[in-house]
Formats: C-alpha cells, sequence, structure tokens
C-alpha cells in the first residue's frame, strides 16, 4: 500500500511512496505523532537526481525488513532538500558537526522535539569498508534513545546550542570588508588553482561558477591576467571535459576526477544558469568565440529539455537510467561506426577519444582531449570543413541517441533556480542579440510573477498546476536579480515594478533591522528548532549574498540609498567570515567588488523591440562592468520612481542611451559604437 508520500507532488517523494517504509511528509501529524507516542525520529533527506539516494533507497527503503525496523523504532520523515531548503540546512550542519562531513542521501536521527542527536549519509544494507549495515545504525540509535533519553536529549540540547552559536551575527559591525578581503580570497584560490587542469583542488571538482566571476572581477579590479586566465582556463578544460554534454548541451553536476572527464551525470538547472553567466562574462572580457558557442549551446540544451509547458524551468535530469548511471551518454565505438559514414566516424571517434577500451566502465564519455586543427590536418583535410562534418556527426548521435531510455526528469518547478535562470536567457539574450532567449526569459518571468504568487504571495516550488511552500530569502533575492536584468533586456517598466516589490517585500520578511543581517526564513513562518542563516555560497549562491546584490542594483535605479547601506550593514555583520574563509563567499566578495567599484548608469530611450533600441541595448550589455545598472523606457512613458530616466527622449527622433557616472549624464548618443566610447571615457581601469 502507497504510505503518506503518495499525496505529495514533489518527484523525488512521490518516488518514496511505494516503500515499505511508512514515510510521512515533514509536517505536524509527523511530529505530533512522535512527540504523543515518545518516539524518536528518523530524518531523510534527498533529492530526485541523487545517485546514493536512489541506491540507498533501493537497499534499505525498498527492503520489506529494513522497512519493518525502521517503523518498529521510529516516526521516519522524508524530505525533498530542494523544495525546503531551511529543513535541509538545519540539519545539515547537525550532522557535519556531529561527523565532520555531509552530504545526501542525509540521515539524521531527533528526539521528539525535533533536535538532532545523530546522523550520517548513506549507510549499506550491509557492513562494508568498515561501515555498520543500516540495521546496525539503527537499533543503536533506537536504543541509545530508549535506554539513555535523558543523556541523548542533554547531547542535542548542547549540539543546539552550537548550531545557534555558529549562525550568530558578529558583534562588531564597524565597516564593511574592503579591496583586502578580495586580494586575500584571490591569494587563496591562487594556492588551490589547478594550472594543468583548470579548477581548484583535487578530485571531486565542482564548477564553482561563482567563484569564477570573483576571479573575473578581480581582474577587472586590478588588471592582473592570472585573475583572467584562471577561469577562461577553467572554463574552456570544462568545456573540453566529459562534464559537459558534447551532444545535447548543457553541464552535469561535477567530476569525480581532477581533469573534469567522468562526471556525476545529474544536470542540474541551477548549475547551467550560474554556468551560462561565467561563460557569458568571460566572453564579453575576452571576446573569444569558443566562451559564446559554448554559453549558446547550453541554453540551447534548457530550451529544449527543460522548459515546462506553463513557461518555467524544471529542475533536473537524473543521473541513472536503466538501472545504471551515465548509460544513456556513453557509446561504444561500434554504435558510432553503425550510424556514421567510415570516414567521418574514424574522424568522430578521434576527436572524441573513443576507443575499444573506452574511459568509463567499458564505454566512453565523449571529451575533447585534443585540438581540432591538428587532428584535421593528420586527417589531411581543411579545419572548417572537418568541424562542419563533425557538428553534421554530433546532430545524427544525438538523434541515436534520442532513441535510448532518457533519465527521468524532475519535473517540479522552483523559484529562485527559475530565477536564475530567467537572468541567464535575458543577459545573455541581451548581449549576443538573441532575442529568442530574450522571449525564453520573459515567458518564464511572467509564469514566476503569475503562477508562482497565489494569492499574491511567492511560493518556492510548483507543480502540476499548484504552487506551494511559502518562498525563502533565495527565492525573493535571485526573482529581483532576475527582473532587473529581464528590463535592461526588454526596456519593459513592469519588470521594475515588480522588482521593487519583491525587494520591499523581502526587506519586510527577511531582514533584522536589530541584527542588521537576513534570515533565510521568513518572520513569523514555520517553527523549526532554530531560525537558519547562512551566508555562505555553496552550489548555489546564498540567499543572503543575492540579496546584498540585488540591494546594490536597484539603489541606482530607484535612489534609495538605504538599499546601499543595507547591503553594507550585511558585509560588515558577516566581516570576519568573509576575511577568513574569502573562497567560500565567491558572490558575496562579488557584491562587494560591486560596492567599491565606480558606478557607470545607462538610461536607453527608444521604441521597445525596434532594432535601433535593440542596438543600443547590445552595446550596453556588451562589456562584463564591476557596477554597470541598465535601465530604459519608451519614449513619453512615465518613469516614477527612476530618476535616472527623469526628462529623458529620442535624440533628433532616433533611440539614445545616455551613459552616466553617479547621476552626472554625458551627452546622448544614438549609434551603439559610441556607446561603447561613452562607458569606456568613464572607466578609470584597473582600481576605479
Amino acid at each position: 500500500m502507497p504510505n503518506r508520500l503518495a499525496g505529495e507532488s514533489s518527484p523525488y517523494l512521490l518516488q518514496h511512496s511505494e516503500n515499505p517504509v511508512a514515510w510521512f511528509p515533514w509536517g505536524e501529524e509527523a511530529l505530533e505523532k512522535a512527540r504523543a507516542e515518545d518516539r524518536p525520529i528518523l530524518l531523510s533527506i534527498g533529492y530526485s537526481a541523487c545517485h546514493w539516494c536512489h541506491v540507498m533507497e533501493h537497499e534499505s527503503f525498498e527492503d520489506p525488513a529494513i522497512a519493518a525496523v525502521m517503523n518498529e523504532l521510529f516516526i521516519s520523515i522524508k524530505v525533498d532538500r530542494e523544495e525546503r531548503p531551511d529543513i535541509d540546512q538545519i540539519y545539515m550542519k547537525a550532522v557535519q558537526s556531529m561527523t565532520g562531513s555531509g552530504g545526501w542521501p542525509l540521515t539524521a536521527f531527533l528526539t521528539p522535539e525535533a533536535v538532532p542527536y545523530y546522523g550520517g549519509t548513506y549507510f549499506p544494507p550491509v557492513p562494508r569498508h568498515g561501515m555498520p549495515s543500516f540495521t546496525q545504525v539503527l537499533r543503536a540509535a533506537g536504543s541509545a534513545y530508549r535506554d539513555r533519553p535523558d543523556d541523548v536529549r542533554s547531547a542535542g540540547t548542547q549540539l543546539l546550542a552550537a548550531l545557534r552559536q555558529s549562525s550568530a551575527v558578529a558583534s562588531n559591525k564597524d565597516s564593511a570588508p574592503g579591496e583586502a578581503a578580495l586580494d586575500m580570497a584571490f591569494r587563496a584560490l591562487s594556492n588551490r588553482y589547478d594550472p594543468v587542469h583548470g579548477g581548484f583542488g583535487q578530485a571531486p571538482k565542482f564548477p564553482q561558477p561563482v567563484t569564477l566571476e570573483l576571479l573575473l572581477r578581480h581582474h577587472l579590479r586590478t588588471g592582473d591576467q592570472t585573475a583572467l586566465e584562471m577561469p577562461v582556463h577553467t572554463l574552456r578544460r570544462m568545456a573540453a571535459g566529459g562534464i559537459r554534454d558534447h551532444l545535447g548541451g548543457g553541464f552535469h553536476r561535477y567530476s569525480v576526477d581532477a581533469r573534469w572527464l567522468v562526471p556525476h551525470f545529474e544536470k542540474m538547472l541551477y548549475d547551467n544558469a550560474l554556468l551560462v553567466r561565467a561563460f557569458l562574462d568571460a566572453f564579453r572580457v575576452t571576446g573569444s568565440d569558443d566562451l559564446r558557442e559554448v554559453t549558446e549551446h547550453t541554453l540551447d540544451y534548457v530550451a529544449a529539455d527543460l522548459r515546462a509547458p506553463e513557461g518555467g524551468f524544471l529542475s533536473a535530469r537524473d543521473a541513472d537510467s536503466e538501472g545504471e548511471e551515465g548509460t544513456f551518454y556513453v557509446w561504444r565505438p561500434e554504435e558510432i561506426d553503425a550510424h556514421l559514414t567510415p570516414d567521418d566516424a574514424a574522424a568522430f571517434k578521434r576527436l572524441y577519444d573513443v576507443t575499444v577500451g573506452g574511459n568509463f566502465e567499458g564505454r566512453n564519455i565523449l571529451h575533447l582531449p585534443h585540438e581540432s586543427a591538428p587532428i584535421a590536418r593528420a586527417l589531411g583535410v581543411n579545419e572548417v570543413d572537418f568541424l562542419d562534418r563533425m557538428k553534421r556527426a554530433r546532430g545524427r548521435l544525438l538523434e541515436v541517441r534520442a532513441e535510448r531510455i532518457a533519465p527521468f526528469r524532475d519535473d517540479k518547478v522552483l523559484t529562485s533556480w527559475n530565477a536564475m535562470m530567467v537572468r541567464a536567457f535575458a543577459e545573455t539574450g541581451a548581449t549576443l542579440g538573441r532575442w529568442d532567449y530574450v522571449a525564453i526569459a520573459q515567458t518564464a518571468g511572467d509564469f514566476l510573477w503569475t503562477s508562482m504568487r497565489p494569492g499574491g504571495q511567492l511560493m518556492r516550488t510548483f507543480r502540476e498546476g499548484n504552487a506551494k511552500i511559502p518562498a525563502f530569502l533565495e527565492d525573493y533575492a535571485a526573482l529581483g536579480n532576475a527582473f532587473v536584468s529581464l528590463h535592461a533586456a526588454t526596456l519593459e517598466s513592469r519588470w521594475l515594478d515588480a522588482t521593487r516589490e519583491v525587494v520591499d517585500e523581502m526587506l519586510s520578511r527577511f531582514y533584522s533591522e536589530a541584527d542588521g543581517v537576513f534570515y533565510d526564513t521568513a518572520e513569523g513562518g514555520e517553527e523549526l528548532i532554530l531560525r537558519p542563516r547562512d551566508p555562505m555560497d555553496n552550489a548555489t549562491p546564498s540567499g543572503t549574498s543575492l540579496a546584498a546584490e540585488l540591494l546594490l542594483r536597484c539603489a541606482p535605479i530607484f535612489e534609495v540609498d538605504a538599499y546601499r547601506e543595507k547591503a553594507l550593514s550585511i558585509f560588515a555583520g558577516d566581516a570576519e567570515a568573509l576575511t577568513s574563509f574569502g573562497p567560500a563567499f565567491g558572490r558575496m566578495l562579488s557584491a562587494i567588488d560591486r560596492s567599491l567599484a565606480s558606478p557607470v548608469e545607462i538610461a536607453i530611450v527608444g521604441a521597445r523591440n525596434s532594432e535601433g533600441t535593440r542596438a543600443l541595448i547590445r552595446a550596453a550589455h556588451a562589456d562584463f562592468g564591476r557596477n554597470v545598472t541598465i535601465v530604459g523606457c519608451a519614449p513619453g512613458d512615465a518613469a516614477p520612481g527612476v530618476p535616472l530616466l527623469k526628462d529623458r527622449g529620442l535624440v533628433d527622433g532616433r533611440p539614445a542611451a545616455y551613459v552616466c557616472r553617479g547621476y552626472a549624464c554625458r551627452l546622448p548618443v544614438t549609434r551603439p559604437e559610441e556607446v561603447a566610447a561613452e562607458i569606456r571615457a568613464l572607466d578609470d581601469g584597473p582600481g576605479s
């Protein structure tokens, strides 16, 4: 019989609805039952694209004997970490404090009051490699609470006090960190940088796009060429590696090796959103077409595979298909031979390093270990013709791959991840003149501002026509940033109206005037064992980082000094951590860099969607500026609350751009090349 998860909307929870475990979703029913029966709670947290979550489900949660032990000893609660990042954050920190490590699936044992007292991650069904079996862990955790409840509660109370202390606001908030903190972070990253393969540290390697953004900013601030070479080389090595899907486009989650060859094959929406902007920014700094091509290839993948019928974006593609990880993506030589001409098959296998022995469990992950030019020369063909043949070969093999059983797709829509992708589409479209991308961003933005706000309250998740779970700080902050970028790409005032509403609600719900910081959950929201606050940037930027960035972007648009002051108070409140552990705060330090840079404001007036106006929009987006604000309107439109647009108009009947610094504007220009010249005239170069 299905358990209580059968009534949930999360695909991850629904995957467990047929388990013999008497799962509860997180909620008052489960918590009250635990208190009433004085039974400990087994909390299991994961997500649909998590390979080891699937492994543990198959090995343990589908096993009637193990399920019987769980049902006897515990109230078992299953949580989708993507739906409830607040719960995940609290109990992940608890397990990390207890064990020194964390990850998913997360397994935590709680008192009936939901206070953690023991935990871990994956546990095998039988003792293995020095690890106890899951049944042994269950019985030990159950007997600990049954036989020593006072000791367990005491230990839990101490752990809870430590967790509260770790998230406490620093008392010294005299000033925000400045260039010294940025320089220290750069030195720390330089020491960890892998000059051969790119990236930081050894295996496993994660893309870390917010870190790459920080390095690009360091280059623009200081002129240091190393700070440019590090992110560009890293991006190119990732683009050549197996972490990238060379046929369909997009990037997998991370690489298990140091050279980006063998990935964990899940594809996450947020990874691709953040990587698109990293590649785009690197292109804007360097002008290198290979970086632009990867940017477009990634967005084309998202548009083809991860768009929801309602207009938003779906969350993820699983790593597994047909019961194995990576099966959908790997190739044997004979499969390629069967679908390409002999010459094209030989060339393709050479270019993408496809061999009989393979590089992944006897099969081949496509990657580019060598440049194409020497291969073309060795084959005695023109490189342009060679690349054209390989493009057609990729198209043919993509058709063949489409006939395979595809990995599971998590079709829930998450506000913050969608907002990140909206921003990626909008900024790329405006930069490259891909107005089809801007249209995709607008459709998704409309969806987020309507379907994700039933009754006017922003929600976290949407699936099958229903939005639920009140949004978190990261949702509001990411959405506001997306709307700022949508306005810059379209000049539609409605996006600024929506931005102002998002910012003011974000401040009222999540900002503490007393502490001078943001919390990740809303004031007056669901009461958990503590109110989570984590400014550290992880796989995605933290809600605090996104909020600080949004406030700094909005301050010059609406001329509200309080927005900037609140951002600076955030930096000051976490000054010690930002200075000591800079690389863990990539987006936050990028926001600090924005606050230190001389502002450049660009106001564009012109008929929306006209060729002339779009040319000016594209010129305004052409460079990756450290602190650039782009606003605009159609001629004659009122722009209340946007001082930069006051008294702006066409010039000789043509669309015009006004390039300003600190609201002091130069003469308006009407040609794209003049926009670039005006921006350069206001750019003081490194150190500005």
